[in-house]
């Protein structure tokens, strides 16, 4: 077993049960709402959403409470707001569905072994890969049919997973390729990354990096990065090639390099940020941190990165950061940000910020229980 900082095991408790707090009041004060990001540190707002893609999150946030607690509340308020995000198996719209769903039916399905709760993550997946565009290999994002996210990582375990389960072999293709085609175009030789992939659709000619919530095409938008670690992370699990987790070693690596306290700014490379911190990159790569350091091989990197994931959450489980001494505030981490350049959950809490803090400190507990 790993080795967990007493220290930090006690603020985890601390945390989750703090959580458990914030949800409760979320759910009783706006029941069957999905909210994206705070404003002023309230989840009811009229902000713009810019796009669905993180309503599965609070189930997710649900179901971690009902495995810590064993509170029956929880598991019937975990199957109630999953129940509600089952038409979105079908959604076209968005490259988001591994959000929407892992964190929230896939949890239900691991707890139960129910197969028609299955059928419907199998179905998501489906539905994903239909995103897929041949000419150039990548699945599309919900912008464009040019644009490649690299947001993309996190959702294409869903493809991988329901080939598995299906034993069809397009379906692993479509996945498989379009990891290769994120690490060869948004994946840099300095373990970095970029937001944006731009492609030619009649050549399937990649064009360009791009972004729209980093500094610039060619900057290091932190959560993009923290994506890539942990969906490199998740492709190696089910592929087993090595490439892959090679790359989620490399944003890793850069991710340590660059972040001594823990904590990304929006993006490093951003002169003078007007912003310190972008909580929910951190707390994504706190989660990824741990996979990986039970996926590699090698004892020294696995020490690096467990070691690395614990002092993030140290950071996140101080009062700098949870909002357990913020009088009115409902969210559970603060200061993390969604869109910089549209001005939406600047400095506030954000939804998956709040659902992989979580993950990353149930993980912790985990280990410390054996």
């Amino acid at each position: 077993m790993a080795h967990v900082n007493p220290e930090l095991i006690a603020c985890c408790k601390t945390a989750m049960d703090f959580a458990g707090r914030q949800l409760k009041h979320l759910v009783e004060t706006y029941p069957d709402y999905f909210p994206m990001y705070t404003v002023g540190g309230k989840w009811k707002h009229g902000g713009q959403a810019w796009t669905n893609w993180c309503e599965g999150f609070l189930a997710g946030q649900l179901w971690l409470l009902y495995r810590y607690t064993g509170d029956e509340w929880w598991r019937a308020k975990a199957e109630h707001y999953s129940r509600l995000l089952e038409p979105r198996k079908t959604d076209r719209e968005i490259h988001d569905l591994g959000f929407i769903f892992w964190s929230s039916w896939k949890r239900w399905y691991d707890l139960t072994g129910d197969l028609k709760v299955n059928d419907v993550i199998i179905q998501a997946g489906r539905t994903l890969a239909l995103r897929f565009k041949e000419k150039g290999r990548y699945l599309r994002s919900f912008v464009a049919d040019d644009s490649l996210f690299i947001d993309i990582m996190m959702n294409v375990g869903i493809i991988f997973y329901a080939a598995q389960q299906t034993g069809d072999d397009d379906l692993w293709r479509v996945a498989n390729q379009h990891c290769l085609t994120t690490r060869k175009y948004l994946v840099r030789g300095d373990g970095s990354t970029a937001h944006e992939g731009i492609f030619d659709t009649d050549t399937g000619e990649f064009l360009r990096q791009s972004t729209h919530q980093g500094w610039r095409g060619d900057s290091s938008w932190a959560r993009g990065l923290a994506w890539a670690l942990y969906g490199f992370g998740t492709a190696y699990s089910f592929t087993q090639d090595q490439h892959y987790l090679v790359t989620a070693e490399a944003c890793a690596n850069f991710y340590i390099e660059r972040t001594p306290d823990g904590v990304p700014p929006n993006d490093w490379d951003e002169p003078n940020p007007a912003l310190p911190y972008e909580s929910s990159a951190a707390a994504i790569a706190a989660s990824g941190l741990l996979n990986l350091a039970r996926l590699t091989g090698d004892p020294a990197r696995a020490y690096l990165y467990h070691d690395f994931a614990q002092r993030i959450l140290v950071r996140l489980t101080s009062p700098e950061f949870l909002a357990i001494d913020t009088p009115g505030w409902e969210g559970i981490l603060m200061h993390g940000m969604y869109h910089q350049r549209r001005g939406l959950g600047v400095d506030e809490s954000v939804m998956w910020g709040d659902y992989f803090f979580l993950e990353a400190v149930s993980k912790v507990l985990g280990e410390a229980n054996g």
